[in-house]
């Protein structure tokens, strides 16, 4: 078997696995220090209490993450060494920020914050959820960083055989970058909000503790709602910004064959014939993708095939067309989830109106928000398999191939039992991670009003540890 294609699956299956649990972080530190500064302004102890059921379910999701991400970085040491070794010093800064400062500033918070509950004064133990939660975000950023060079290197120069970092404020002011992380950090609060939004409205159709779980589900509903709204401006602007950057993911992604004409429409359905270079059955909206291009009703796009013969003038011979099919479906698997989201936002927030007295009344709505959850998790896989599939054959765009990046002294049947000792450790991460999930979500104490509410503080002078473990 090609080392190759073994590379490659390992590098997708850890990095789509790691990538299911970085949004809920993200998404979820910023919704508990939404509730819980509702606590420290309000007074209430509802407030806190939502605070720490949903504080367990971070930090499960939080230690999961954590392993995920250690086993892919193992990934790159192991099968891609020509290609850290070409990028090592243009991502050294970059990673090595992310370690020292957010990585060591959410882990630094989290634990002020877990131990710190009537410890400290109810302010500065505040701040430190939203350091932790500014932690995760920066931490993405950085990771973005390095990620943006990938798609489109700048503050580099090559010097014996390896990219060089020359201008470390270029990287941070990559074009690609500032297109790239508004997005990342939205599409993650949305599926933090998701996700509160979904397991409450699961305990709202078995009435339990409804006092808690409707106000819970309005905070993450509105949260979920204006993030899933501003996704779709920071989305519109990372494709026009395609559009001018990367022409061919962005051409592949609307199997567009040839220069479109003036106005370019929009395919909405296509039957892609990526052998004969062409869309045997296609439905269009017109002017449509020269508006979401543009910004106006008129412009056109360059196509795969005339891409192809730059790029081969630029490049040299090969093949430089991304696979098509799936550019082409990704796409719009991501923006339906999007816009699935959207309209569930919307009628939550209807439904939730006056404070939460409305939200019972909606049977079927409470029943249909659980199975909601997968949605942000199959548009973040969309969107990741867009990103990094449309730069192929590149793994640096323009500067390394990714079938020179692969390890040259590691043969396949060692990959072969990398990729599948991998595929069992996430298994066993997958299912531990729901069995704790399931375990801390389901239990009917917090029955109102006829269930007396449990008495156990999973943060108490213990600081919680037990009930994580």
């Amino acid at each position: 078997m090609d080392p190759l294609i073994i590379a490659r699956l390992q590098f997708a299956s850890t990095t789509i696995f790691h990538y299911f649990f970085v949004p809920v972080s993200i998404g979820l530190a910023f919704v508990i220090a939404i509730m819980q500064t509702l606590y420290v302004f309000k007074g209430q102890e509802i407030y806190k209490r939502m605070t720490k059921f949903w504080a367990v379910l971070f930090l499960i999701n939080f230690a999961v993450g954590i392993v995920t991400g250690i086993f892919q970085e193992f990934q790159f040491g192991m099968n891609w060494s020509a290609y850290s070794r070409f990028v090592g010093d243009v991502f050294g800064p970059s990673l090595a920020i992310e370690g020292l400062l957010a990585f060591f500033m959410e882990s630094t918070f989290i634990g002020i914050w877990v131990f710190g509950w009537n410890r400290l004064p109810k302010k500065i133990h505040l701040a430190s959820i939203w350091l932790v939660s500014l932690g995760t975000i920066f931490s993405a950023f950085w990771i973005l960083s390095a990620n943006s060079f990938m798609q489109n290197p700048v503050g580099y120069e090559i010097a014996d055989g390896r990219a060089q970092m020359n201008n470390f404020l270029a990287i941070l002011t990559n074009p690609h970058l500032w297109a790239q992380f508004p997005h990342v950090l939205l599409t993650s609060l949305t599926t933090g909000a998701f996700l509160i939004a979904g397991i409450s409205a699961w305990k709202i159709a078995r009435k339990h503790d409804l006092e808690m779980f409707k106000k819970s589900f309005r905070i993450s509903i509105v949260v979920g709602f204006l993030t899933a709204f501003a996704v779709l401006f920071t989305g519109h602007w990372q494709a026009q910004h395609l559009v001018q950057e990367q022409p061919m993911k962005m051409a592949a992604a609307e199997a567009l064959w040839e220069t479109s004409g003036d106005p370019a429409p929009f395919t909405v359905f296509a039957k892609i014939n990526e052998k004969a270079k062409e869309n045997d059955f296609e439905i269009q909206i017109p002017y449509l993708l020269s508006f979401l291009s543009y910004n106006q009703f008129n412009g056109s796009l360059e196509g795969i095939n005339q891409l192809q013969d730059q790029y081969e003038a630029k490049y040299g011979p090969g093949n430089y067309i991304p696979p098509v099919k799936t550019l082409f479906w990704v796409f719009r698997i991501m923006t339906g989830a999007g816009g699935v989201m959207l309209l569930l936002g919307l009628y939550g927030m209807y439904a939730s109106r006056k404070n939460t007295v409305t939200l019972e009344k909606h049977h079927k709505f409470m029943k249909l928000m659980p199975f909601a959850i997968a949605l942000p998790f199959i548009a973040n896989t969309a969107g990741w398999l867009l990103t990094e599939l449309g730069r192929q054959p590149w793994v640096v765009f323009g500067l390394m191939k990714t079938e020179d990046a692969v390890s040259p002294s590691v043969s396949a049947s060692e990959m072969l039992f990398s990729l599948i000792s991998f595929t069992t450790i996430y298994a066993i991460l997958g299912a531990l991670t729901i069995y704790l999930f399931v375990r801390h979500i389901k239990p009917e104490q917090r029955k109102d009003p006829e269930s007396p509410v449990s008495e156990e503080d999973p943060f108490n002078n213990k600081g919680g540890a037990e009930i994580v473990s």
